[in-house]
């Protein structure tokens, strides 16, 4: 067979081990550096090595074993970015459970939908989500254990430091009376076997950003593939990182880096100037964000010393070229910005920048297939593969795409070749590097024109007066679709409808012009990800109110 001149193909340079399980293959990394800190609380100066988190995971894996937990069986966490975290993920891959992560910043609908997706038997709770969402998770029939972070145990629930911390390194029994009862070695340990190229590790929830979400279905293999994915970044560079574990991009790359032993620092939530002042009491080299927080950082007041930031990593949505020259103004020493392209159901990137001279990232781009993903980019209407610099939606098929939604047929996600079909609109240039353009379900249908909202947006943050917008499209009788832009201004600054509209239709082609108006707003509401949510500013247009 011969390969589509159209199709862009990842390299073959993934080496996976011959045990496709993440949860073995992260103990065994992490037992060989098990010495090394793993992560820096930023806001408490508190550290946790490789070796306690792996000693955490072991002794969880054998409680939950003891306490009938099987291969398949669902283990829910919901809980803030906090160390305990990993234990209960690696330890839960290690007794062959099926790990789903919970945003705690969902409502009581939101958590009893996605819960009623994955039915969850066992669920994980920091004291925080117990005091939001215990009555919630209590309700639900088809949950038996709560297990709760910290020292406080509420009654009906066990105590996570009961399951997985202990003093005691002797022998005799590991579990005695419920109890742990001294630390699993490292050397009599076994973890649960598991069809790694089929059985489902996580399920994760896909965004909502038009819908309500979906049960992502992961694999060992498709985590894996994330994992080795190959890199030629130094493993000694100090990283900084905000994104919540319970999202792909935070849980999936934080793997990520452990697999390669790299040490962070997180901080449990995003505050600029306490993100700033970690950076420079840290010397941090490296940086992780999504674009609001870019935004945020680069319009932050105040002098900090950046010095020591030499890559910045951006994810979950796109960065324009426009917001990476703000960054290089932020960061006086700063060696490359880098993007990356994917989404919960292609578990990380598909598409990323490398740190690589011989191929310079180039700006706006969200890089270069990854290794072993093949991506098509096909015509919206006829489904016809195009070549470069033509943009249609993407398609990708490759070890780090889903094995499919919880309770959904494939056919419908998936074409006859079996490339996932992302939604998303993009093309690749001559060199390979991909460009993404919008949503498809996002479009703005003005006349016979498709406008991208995103385009507008990266303009909009350009006017010094803004600090975040938003456009979606408004029914017009005579075009179908007109832009409307929503705007938060920035403090001290003063700036009119009619300023924003002459402002973009000075810069932008007719059909991109506001002609839906512009309404002024306190903020835009966004996923943890920093996904714009256009269905809640949507729910906004037929009403007077111009405040979120």
């Amino acid at each position: 067979m011969l390969r589509n001149s159209n199709y862009m193909y990842g390299s073959k340079d993934l080496v996976l081990p011959a045990r496709i399980h993440l949860g073995e293959f992260m103990l065994d990394r992490m037992w060989s550096v098990k010495e090394k800190t793993l992560y820096i609380n930023g806001s408490t100066n508190e550290s946790i090595t490789y070796g306690q988190t792996a000693q955490q995971a072991m002794n969880f894996s054998v409680s939950l074993t003891h306490m009938g937990v099987r291969k398949g069986d669902v283990v829910a966490i919901c809980s803030e970015n906090r160390f305990e975290f990993w234990g209960v993920i690696i330890g839960g891959a290690c007794a062959g459970a099926v790990l789903t992560t919970v945003n705690p910043g969902y409502t009581e609908g939101e958590i009893k939908h996605v819960m009623s997706i994955s039915k969850p038997k066992y669920v994980v709770l920091s004291p925080y989500t117990y005091k939001l969402h215990g009555k919630t998770f209590k309700s639900l029939p088809y949950i038996k254990t709560i297990i709760i972070f910290g020292e406080h145990k509420p009654s009906n629930a066990l105590l996570y430091n009961d399951l997985a911390v202990s003093n005691n390194n002797g022998s005799g029994n590991v579990i005695v009376n419920n109890y742990l009862a001294r630390n699993v070695k490292y050397e009599e340990f076994e973890a649960v076997d598991v069809d790694g190229q089929t059985d489902t590790l996580f399920i994760l929830y896909s965004s909502g950003t038009t819908g309500l979400p979906k049960g992502v279905m992961l694999t060992h293999l498709n985590v894996l593939s994330s994992c080795c994915a190959p890199t030629n970044l130094s493993t000694d560079l100090l990283s900084l990182t905000i994104a919540p574990w319970f999202h792909t991009m935070g849980l999936n790359g934080a793997l990520l880096g452990m697999a390669y032993s790299r040490t962070a620092v997180h901080l449990p939530k995003f505050d600029v100037d306490l993100f700033l002042r970690t950076i420079e009491k840290y010397k941090i080299a490296q940086v992780t964000v999504v674009p609001p927080v870019v935004v945020a950082v680069c319009k932050a007041p105040g002098q900090y010393d950046l010095s020591s930031v030499k890559i910045i990593y951006s994810g979950a949505a796109p960065l324009h070229k426009e917001t990476e020259e703000l960054l290089k103004t932020k960061f006086p020493n700063i060696e490359a910005v880098m993007q990356g392209y994917g989404m919960t159901e292609t578990t990380l990137a598909v598409t990323r920048d490398t740190y690589n001279q011989a191929l310079p990232t180039k700006p706006g781009s969200v890089g270069r297939v990854a290794a072993g993903v093949t991506i098509k980019i096909v015509d919206i209407d006829s489904r016809i593969p195009l070549g470069p610099n033509q943009s249609g939606e993407i398609c990708v098929k490759g070890s780090l795409v889903m094995k499919g939604y919880v309770g959904k047929d494939r056919d419908s996600d998936f074409d006859s070749e079996g490339f996932f079909k992302t939604g998303d609109v993009g093309y690749y240039d001559e060199d390979g590097c991909f460009f993404i353009v919008d949503r498809l379900k996002e479009l703005i249908k003005y006349k016979a024109f498709q406008v991208a909202p995103a385009e507008i947006e990266a303009l909009l943050i350009e006017h010094p007066a803004v600090r975040d917008a938003a456009v979606v499209g408004v029914p017009d009788k005579a075009a179908g679709e007109v832009p409307l832009a929503f705007v938060v201004k920035q403090a001290g600054q003063a700036v009119t409808e009619k300023e924003i509209q002459q402002f973009v239709a000075e810069r932008l082609s007719n059909p991109k012009h506001l002609r839906g108006g512009v309404r002024f707003v306190d903020a835009i509401p966004k996923n943890p990800s920093g996904k714009i949510l256009r269905k809640e500013l949507r729910k906004m247009v037929n009403s007077k109110k111009s405040k979120l």
